[in-house]
């Protein structure tokens, strides 16, 4: 198993349903934390996280911070949406790094299809 590894339910993407995903860490040394970055490639358009670990996220936002002492079994759930109508396919890159004292010791990058 890789050190931290990003799982998607559905890797194709289509506009205002949820993206249901899990992260799952296996890294040995000690971490404060995940992030959990996304990217619609050729768009300037977000994705946003709605919930995490089933807690709504007030604030979306297109990047999500997960502190280790949230996490059940160095294991996080999360959902997101992209809510544009797209003119075109796009392809999605989802990367999720482990954090220790603010920098990055490892990642998983995951790519979907949103059309």
């Amino acid at each position: 198993m890789k050190d931290i590894e990003i799982i998607l339910q559905d890797k194709n993407i289509k506009p205002n349903t949820d993206i249901i995903g899990t992260v799952r860490v296996n890294y040995s040394g000690k971490f404060d934390s995940i992030v959990i970055n996304t990217q619609i490639l050729g768009s300037n358009d977000l994705m946003l996280f709605t919930s995490c670990n089933g807690k709504k996220i007030s604030q979306r936002s297109s990047r999500l911070f997960i502190s280790k002492d949230t996490m059940q079994q160095n294991k996080a759930d999360f959902t997101a949406m992209i809510t544009f109508e797209p003119t075109q396919k796009h392809d999605v890159k989802f990367r999720a790094s482990i954090i220790e004292q603010h920098k990055e010791v490892e990642n998983d990058v995951i790519f979907a299809s949103f059309s």
